[in-house]
């Protein structure tokens, strides 16, 4: 039952978790849980059902599985969640590296751009998809939801106005933009007189990527998707870990992970 629900989680790409108690009263009782649905398969003991209910839903936001402690009971909570997507507008330099990368860390990435000598499936081995058009032309093959992660490329205002204007209110995980700072403030300002909030605009990394003094288009790609990977686990500073204070790895409980 277990296992049929958990295969159906993963077939349906739908995020949850499989919950089994691991020490204390209990041992090996397990449950599976889908984020939005509650329990679908099995059940935990029901003095600790809701907590542990609430921590899967906080874990799987995150992607993060851990063992957490309630009272005398150990349980191990493990993500299930479906293949995040990367969309990434415009076929330059710095896409070439950037989606064999984010391949290469599970992403199915979906490379655009309006000019077909630039946008193959041949230059873009790694792809899951490649489409070629303007952004207005290929936005019906396009999905954007929470599992999105979106980096635009080139910052044209014919190529960013109509890519910007699909993101907003979308549930995009993160939207990340190429430019300058000072490019980057023209960029707020239209999106404000467009109409945009100080927290809609705020969802916009740019410019994109941390700050590593990323040189090469593999470099600014390596940039690129460590700002991803800190907005898809949702915590790390992005600074150097040496001569940092305190544990190394923290799970969201507060407790350090062992190395």
């Amino acid at each position: 039952m277990v296992t049929e629900a958990t295969r159906r989680l993963v077939e349906a790409e739908r995020l949850g978790s499989v919950v089994t108690v691991v020490a204390g009263a209990d041992i090996g009782t397990k449950a599976v849980i889908d984020s939005v649905d509650g329990y679908v398969a099995g059940e935990m003991p029901s003095d600790i059902a809701d907590a542990v209910l609430d921590d899967s839903r906080q874990l799987a936001e995150h992607e993060q599985s851990r063992t957490l402690a309630y009272g005398e009971r150990q349980v191990f909570i493990e993500t299930v969640a479906p293949q995040p997507q990367m969309l990434i507008f415009g076929s330059d330099e710095v896409a070439l590296p950037l989606t064999k990368m984010a391949h290469e860390l599970g992403f199915r990435v979906v490379v655009t751009d309006p000019r077909p000598a630039f946008t193959t499936a041949e230059r873009f081995p790694d792809a899951s998809g490649v489409l070629v058009g303007w952004p207005d032309a290929v936005k019906d093959q396009i999905t954007i939801d929470r599992r999105t992660y979106v980096v635009l490329l080139s910052h044209s205002p014919r190529f960013e106005d109509p890519v910007l204007e699909l993101l907003a209110g979308s549930p995009a995980r993160y939207i990340g933009a190429m430019g300058s700072r000072r490019t980057h403030a023209k960029r707020i300002e239209k999106l404000k007189a467009g109409g945009w909030s100080q927290e809609e605009v705020e969802r916009i990394h740019g410019p994109v990527g941390l700050d590593i003094g990323a040189e090469s288009p593999a470099e600014v790609a390596v940039s690129i998707l460590a700002e991803v990977i800190q907005a898809r686990y949702g915590f790390g500073t992005g600074e150097s870990l040496q001569g940092q204070e305190g544990p190394i790895h923290v799970g969201r409980d507060g407790v350090e992970e062992p190395d």
